[in-house]
């Protein structure tokens, strides 16, 4: 049987976009069904049968709550900044970009210790 996760990933204009992993297959896509069917053409007749998992976007180990917050915060205020033709300060677009690969590392770290889960 082939496992699936399907992930959320912040990208760096604020959107979500969703990744699919199957072993050593990786894709992307703007939703969790457009990640899977591209994953899905990806696998061949030997890969059948398939368990989807979808990861939430609730506060874990790899991405507090409070980290959580702080980026959805500096998130808007770079909205409203983007709207006005501004930026944000040096400082908070540095904090803003940590928290972003924070985010994205967690993320990796939450797909390997799935996929650990899945394989054992």
């Amino acid at each position: 049987m082939t496992k699936v996760a399907i992930l959320p990933v912040p990208t760096e204009n604020g959107d979500i976009s969703y990744r699919a992993v199957a072993g050593d297959k990786q894709t992307k896509g703007k939703t969790a069904g457009e990640a899977l069917d591209a994953l899905t053409a990806q696998l061949t007749e030997d890969e059948d049968g398939t368990l989807v998992i979808v990861q939430n976007q609730r506060p874990d180990r790899f991405f507090s709550a409070a980290q959580q917050k702080r980026v959805s915060e500096l998130m808007e205020r770079w909205r409203v900044a983007r709207d006005r033709g501004d930026r944000l300060s040096k400082a908070e677009q540095a904090e803003l970009e940590k928290l972003i690969e924070e985010e994205l590392q967690g993320s990796a770290q939450r797909a390997s210790t799935l996929v650990g889960e899945l394989e054992a």
